[in-house]
């Protein structure tokens, strides 16, 4: 309950969000959280983001730990798929992988539509952050929660098709270039 008066001033977001206007932006949230927390937190909280840190340290938020760890997992996953899919080196998993985050992977990669994919691994970030939520909707964890799923919900807003697709080609027709270089 400490955080009662903070959470009760974030406007609900959901996923179907991503296609309208957002009620406020991750800048605007960390501009209201940091008035109610501590400094330890605000570190946190100015931290947010959707990329975890390469190496694992705590953030003491045993939430914030978990999910770092989830989405590093993820990304390597996805990486060593992807690696394999064109048959080069791929680094080794972490311990921490789970079946479900490998199955996710691979339903990603398996998709022909890049936008397709992003938009499965939005859904798949979305599920697994409400599995993590705490109980405690009024903690600093369901503040970071928010945090993230605002994060989340920003980034699919940037996807547009057609400039997706024309980036998308650049990039491959790049990749293929580069690839009949070192043949």
């Amino acid at each position: 309950m400490a955080y009662y008066y903070l959470v009760s001033q974030l406007p609900n977001i959901s996923s179907a969000e991503s296609k309208s206007n957002l009620p406020l932006t991750s800048e605007e949230f960390r501009e209201v959280a940091c008035r109610f927390i501590s400094e330890d937190e605000k570190v946190n909280v100015n931290a947010l983001s959707l990329v975890p840190p390469k190496e694992l340290n705590s953030t003491g938020s045993a939430f914030l730990d978990t999910w770092y760890e989830k989405e590093r997992n993820l990304r390597f996953a996805l990486a060593q798929i992807r690696a394999q899919k064109m048959k080069k080196e791929s680094i080794q998993l972490p311990a921490g992988m789970t079946a479900d985050i490998i199955s996710a992977a691979r339903t990603a990669v398996g998709m022909d539509s890049p936008l397709s994919a992003e938009q499965f691994l939005y859904e798949y970030r979305l599920h697994l952050l409400d599995d993590l939520r705490p109980m405690d909707n009024f903690s600093i964890d369901a503040v970071y929660a928010y945090g993230l799923k605002l994060l989340l919900v920003e980034r699919m807003r940037k996807f547009e098709v057609e400039n997706g697709k024309t980036s998308y080609h650049k990039i491959y027709d790049n990749i293929l270039e580069n690839n009949g270089d070192n043949k």
